[in-house]
């Protein structure tokens, strides 16, 4: 585990380019210790969060606003119907150009999932796409939801991809998706590797996956974050969180 200190801070750098705080959170529909859940996201201090499993079967857009209220953010995209279960926060700073939420092809008898999918700039960076993701438990769905991936791009458009795989590093689908994009944590370790279970951590299944325009400084389970109580990791809910910086370019003058 890399030192917690070494992690940038998020802001603008004197030549227009910007740090970026991205958090990726499976929430388990805000069932666990909601409190606890305010606590960690207020500690990472994200400009960019990427919810998974935010509520969808009652009152979803009344829930993901009142998550958004106590985080300190706005609903960027995400958390209806169509993107089933991911949700985009950002702070205020955050400026949504577009929007591209995914209802995924279902396979009869599994839940409906989908992608929230933003195209957003941050002050003077040039544009850039954030996905939020939860993948199928069943494997021949999953690959099929991991090749659709790359289509929240459009062609050269730098971005992100974080959420929840539900496959592991040595998956076929994750090893396709890396071999495209960076896998955050691997590119810049940080804090811890693996996500699930709090209690006893010893898997990776969520992650950040940036494109290889934009630059990792930092990506991990942000264990022993200034202000961040272990005891909170724990009971807000049956993931960790994956905290990670990127610097997006500034736009061309």
């Amino acid at each position: 585990m890399t030192s917690v200190t070494e992690l940038p801070a998020s802001g603008a750098e004197p030549d227009g380019a910007q740090r970026v705080r991205v958090l990726s959170y499976n929430i388990r529909s805000l069932r666990d210790d909601r409190d606890a859940l305010v606590r960690v996201i207020k500690a990472c201090e994200p400009d960019l969060i990427c919810v998974q499993e935010s509520p969808r079967y009652w009152k979803p857009e009344k829930q993901a606003a009142w998550l958004a209220h106590r985080t300190g953010t706005v609903i960027l995209s995400g958390g209806g119907r169509v993107a089933a279960g991911p949700l985009l926060l950002g702070r205020l700073r955050v400026d949504v150009l577009a929007t591209r939420d995914r209802l995924l092809p279902k396979t009869r008898g599994l839940h409906a999932r989908g992608f929230a999918t933003a195209l957003v700039r941050i002050g003077g960076s040039v544009p850039f796409s954030v996905t939020s993701c939860h993948l199928s438990l069943d494997a021949e769905e999953r690959q099929r939801q991991f090749a659709l991936l790359p289509g929240q791009f459009d062609p050269g458009e730098p971005g992100l991809i974080a959420g929840d795989f539900n496959e592991h590093p040595d998956g076929p689908g994750w090893r396709k998706l890396a071999a495209d994009f960076q896998d955050a944590h691997p590119a810049a370790p940080w804090g811890g590797t693996f996500t699930s279970v709090p209690d006893n951590p010893h898997q990776r299944i969520d992650a950040v996956f940036a494109t290889r325009d934009l630059e990792v400084l930092a990506c991990g389970v942000p264990h022993g974050l200034p202000g961040l109580d272990p005891a909170d990791l724990l009971a807000a809910t049956d993931h960790l969180p994956v905290l990670a910086v990127v610097r997006v370019p500034a736009a061309s003058s």
